[in-house]
């Protein structure tokens, strides 16, 4: 019988997992660039009366995000509860409290950097090639960081698999990208990282063929195995972890959408 809360499970994954994401569409996207390379403010996303929330911290041009509650912000999003700030996250109709209507620029602002951030969801395919690049890398390093906090939260399943491992590292790369992340594993902990992990070979290495590729999979075009076949993806490795990884892909996936 599972004693997770799996609705806190999922608010623990889009603020530690997908809101550092948004370090990316602002440094990558050439438009998110250009409107806040002058902007310094604090945005407070806060839930119930939890010290759950987080706080979108902009320096000219630079984001950085601060979990938990802070003293002072600009603009406050307020959720009744976790379910709410889920909803509202992964696009459904919610309404939550908002305090700083008196900075409307600065909220029209931050409104298109949530709005930008449905790049992530499954079925969004984006023309340009600039947009697939930069979908493409807000998702491993989404994935990455969110089988991590997936662990660290006590997935029943996702505990059991790590508890039996000795250190191993996971690795997931878009050849011919600068685009690569990897989560370590050691007898039960976990802790995810960006870029190429150099200090052993990893125990599984997922390779996408490319930008293209690699959207094919994370848009659910063809299954994983299939994906294998055409080449799309390559495992090196041990395949039957690699298949464990994807299961747990899918189930964060299905759970934060």
């Amino acid at each position: 019988m599972e004693s997770i809360d799996r609705t806190r499970l999922a608010t623990r994954i889009i603020l530690r997992a997908i809101f550092p994401v948004m370090k990316v569409a602002v440094a990558d996207d050439p438009s998110m660039r250009k409107r806040f390379q002058d902007l310094t403010a604090r945005i407070q996303f806060r839930i119930g009366q939890d010290e759950d929330g987080a706080v979108l911290v902009f320096d000219r041009g630079q984001l950085e995000i601060e979990q938990g509650i802070a003293e002072t912000a600009d603009i406050t999003f307020s959720f009744k509860n976790h379910l709410q700030f889920n909803r509202f996250m992964t696009g459904k109709t919610v309404i939550p409290s908002i305090k700083g209507y008196g900075k409307p620029f600065l909220l029209i602002k931050v409104v298109r950097l949530l709005l930008a951030m449905k790049i992530l969801m499954p079925a969004v395919k984006p023309g340009d090639e600039v947009k697939q690049r930069l979908k493409v890398k807000m998702v491993v390093y989404m994935i990455t960081t969110a089988l991590s906090q997936y662990n660290k939260a006590g997935d029943p399943d996702m505990a059991a698999w790590t508890r039996k491992q000795p250190d191993r590292v996971y690795q997931m790369s878009v050849t011919g990208e600068e685009i690569a992340a990897y989560v370590r594993v050691k007898a039960g902990k976990s802790k995810a990282g960006r870029g190429l992990y150099t200090r052993r070979r990893p125990f599984v290495h997922m390779k996408f063929n490319g930008v293209s590729a690699a959207l094919s999979v994370f848009l659910n075009e063809l299954p994983f195995v299939e994906a294998i076949g055409k080449e799309f993806v390559t495992i090196e490795g041990s395949p039957e972890y690699g298949s464990n990884l994807n299961d747990f892909m899918q189930r964060i996936q299905a759970m934060v959408v």
